[in-house]
């Protein structure tokens, strides 16, 4: 069988989704970028602060990502049959679950933020600091968490440049306000940690705003309104617990997994925490076509899935896989090349920036690993319809192996900081050898019955 698809469509559709989430994301990221590098020429416990609280915002997020996974798997498919009522049940099912995560996450972070920061580290100045800028952001969590709600409906049905424009507007607000608050330029008050997180929470106002007014002005597809997210089909509800659950579920042990990485480095001195946030960073910024892919994919086998075109879906696999190592290889070497000069614009000490040097070079061999594993499991495998397998494999890696293995590499054997950082990354290489062979079987093809149930 040829491992390369020769329909031109496949390509266009792939790579024109791909670029415009991957624009999107870069963008979005650009705004935690403006406040790592803004904080961390302001202070380095601010700038240690903020990166441990918003490992709460990543944790929020993935949560709030996995809410939205299931909005687009269920979506895209409707897409495919073109079923739009039923692309907007999805919608109003997806935004509850996501609003209610993110009032309790919200409202924990604001009722015990010192206690909140002092699991990741015992660092007391970025906890001091961090618990200033969580008690402002966690007023963003619900609009950050509609905004994006709204944005999966608009992607399940190949609507994605909003969410482009949506992140310029985020980038431009935020990096001026920045510069603005946390400095205090043009005579407003020098607010350092706060200023920070007052710019994040206007351009999150700002940003839900632009997505309203664009889903009553200018959508001509979906038509959602206020009375779709205030009434349930309890037949989609079945539905989409049964394919949803299992995503939220993996993505919330993903982003404890990450706290609990961010805990295990914290504890081993504020320059571990620094040079984390600035690898992760720019890791985050150069491996945004990787994750875009996953997304792109994701709507491509949904949508060809419920048009009925199962008979593509195993040529459409064969030929992603190629893609995702191809765009490995490109986002490693990049990293490894951009390390050295990248650092010099962060003000941190000589130990956070030879720290985050070594961070940035092991991140650069697991890139090529995320980059084919991810799409695999998140984009093909559980839009075909396996949404378990994905949950399965996390827990085991992560929490069996993983992180067993780093907190004995760090607290007890006595291992380097970079070690301990290569011992946490591991998986992403490891998982490739369950993901060549998960995806290559093809059984995780399915489709959903109206209640719900899965058939092969």
């Amino acid at each position: 069988m040829n491992l390369l698809v020769r329909e031109s469509g496949f390509y266009k559709r792939f790579f024109s989704l791909t670029f415009l989430i991957g624009a999107q994301n870069l963008i979005s990221l650009g705004v935690g970028l403006s406040d790592n590098v803004m904080l961390g020429a302001y202070s380095e416990p601010a700038l240690s602060g903020v990166a441990l609280a918003n490992q709460i915002q990543f944790l929020l997020q993935m949560l709030v990502m996995g809410a939205a996974e299931g909005v687009v798997i269920l979506s895209s498919r409707a897409w495919g049959a073109r079923d739009l009522e039923t692309v907007r049940k999805a919608s109003g099912v997806g935004m509850r679950i996501a609003l209610t995560v993110a009032l309790l996450l919200g409202a924990a972070v604001f009722a015990f933020p010192h206690g909140t920061l002092s699991l990741f580290t015992d660092g007391t100045a970025a906890v001091a600091e961090g618990a200033k800028y969580l008690r402002i952001i966690c007023f963003s969590y619900l609009l950050f968490a509609a905004t994006n709600i709204l944005l999966a409906s608009l992607r399940s049905v190949e609507i994605v440049r909003i969410g482009f424009f949506v992140s310029i507007s985020t980038l431009l607000i935020n990096v001026s306000l920045n510069y603005l608050l946390i400095y205090g330029h043009l005579g407003l008050p020098r607010m350092g940690v706060r200023g920070s997180a007052v710019a994040t929470l206007t351009a999150r106002i700002i940003e839900f705003v632009i997505v309203l007014i664009f889903l009553k002005r200018a959508d001509t597809q979906i038509g959602l309104r206020v009375r779709n997210f205030l009434t349930l089909d309890m037949t989609l509800v079945k539905s989409y617990i049964r394919v949803g659950s299992p995503i939220l579920f993996s993505n919330a042990l993903w982003g404890f997994a990450m706290a609990a990485q961010a805990s295990i480095l914290g504890h081993m001195g504020e320059a571990a925490i620094a040079a984390n946030s600035i690898a992760t960073t720019i890791f985050q910024m150069v491996t945004v076509v990787t994750y875009a892919s996953a997304s792109a994919t994701a709507v491509v086998i949904g949508k060809t899935i419920g048009e009925g075109r199962t008979d593509r879906v195993k040529a459409y696999a064969k030929t992603l896989q190629l893609l995702y190592l191809f765009i490995g290889l490109l986002t490693g070497l990049m990293l490894y090349v951009i390390k050295n000069p990248v650092i010099g614009f962060y003000s941190v000490t000589p130990e956070a920036k030879s720290l985050a040097l070594q961070f940035m070079a092991i991140l650069s061999v697991t890139a090529v690993g995320t980059a084919y594993q991810m799409p695999v499991l998140t984009g093909i495998v559980r839009s075909g319809g396996d949404t378990r397998f994905v949950l399965y494999n996390d827990f085991i890696f992560m929490w069996l192996i993983v992180l067993p293995a780093s907190a004995l590499s760090a607290f007890v054997w006595g291992w380097s900081p970079a070690a301990v950082f290569l011992c946490l990354k591991s998986d992403q290489i490891l998982k490739c050898l369950v993901a060549v062979v998960k995806v290559n079987r093809f059984r995780w093809i399915r489709s959903f019955g109206r209640t719900g149930g899965q058939t092969e």
